[in-house]
């Protein structure tokens, strides 16, 4: 498994005024309401999906991106879009600072994550990422052949699959080194001819003031603590998506050469971005 990021330098613990836990109640109860009954009427609208379409799933996709969108608006935090979203078959790769990533992507292009199987049983998150169709691997070289088996099928069912090749979430300010192992199920001889990838920059702009590090999600943070702070917020920042044009599998020799080159498109972007 891979080590989390840490930071040498702690974040300073955010102290909410009484404004400000008005609006975590406020905004947090209208999440919980929409997130919440996303799912159960994704879950209902399953029982039909599921013995029609099996695998494939044309619908429920849309909620989840329904309620993403209005998370962003529920939190008052904008959410910006440079690009155009991939059309064609295959996967989309993103630098990864925060669990509001996870939002921000499904926000405006249905996609299925790609997340470390200790995912799967965390509380509450473990619940909505099964509900939502993520799929969840080992990430471990010896567990490389379950990885094809598992990517082959849901990209020929027309799945994008959505992951982070960092392997961890950081401070946003800064894109670690891909892992190529990651992409090595994508030169599978069933679907290397048909794959492409597109890489995405996640920016995060911290509110006015604030800690540039503010948005980002690292170590041994708690996840509820972030939420209240984000919750709090007034005014806000906001996030940035910057969508690069997608590649072709096929295009390059090996996995080291594709994950150098997904990396640099979205590093460039980034470093421009926060210079």
């Amino acid at each position: 498994m891979s080590p989390t990021w840490d930071s040498d330098e702690p974040i300073a613990d955010t102290r909410l005024s009484a404004t400000d836990w008005v609006r975590v109640v406020l905004r947090g109860v209208v999440l919980a309401i929409v997130v919440f009954g996303g799912l159960a009427v994704m879950l209902l609208l399953r029982l039909i999906e599921r013995p029609l379409f099996g695998v494939e799933r044309p619908m429920t996709p849309y909620i989840t991106q329904a309620v993403c969108r209005s998370a962003f608006v529920i939190m008052g935090l904008p959410l910006l879009v440079r690009g155009p979203r991939m059309k064609v078959a295959g996967a989309v790769v993103a630098n990864h600072g925060s669990w509001l990533d996870i939002f921000a992507l499904n926000a405006r292009k249905n996609v299925y994550f790609v997340s470390k199987s200790e995912v799967a049983s965390w509380p509450g998150i473990g619940w909505l990422a099964r509900a939502t169709g993520t799929v969840f691997i080992q990430r471990d070289p010896r567990d490389v052949k379950n990885q094809i088996a598992v990517f082959e099928e849901r990209l020929l069912h027309g799945h994008r699959l959505l992951f982070f090749p960092e392997g961890t979430s950081t401070d946003t300010l800064r894109v670690l080194p891909f892992k190529p192992t990651l992409f090595a199920p994508f030169f599978s001889d069933r679907i290397i001819h048909d794959m492409n990838i597109q890489p995405v920059t996640v920016i995060y702009h911290a509110p006015e003031g604030a800690d540039p590090r503010f948005y980002g999600w690292w170590g041994d943070m708690g996840f509820a603590q972030h939420l209240l702070k984000v919750l709090g917020q007034h005014p806000q920042g906001k996030v940035e998506l910057v969508y690069h044009s997608p590649v072709r599998v096929d295009a390059f020799p090996n996995r080291k050469s594709l994950a150098s080159h997904l990396e640099a498109q979205v590093r460039a972007a980034h470093s421009t971005a926060i210079e």
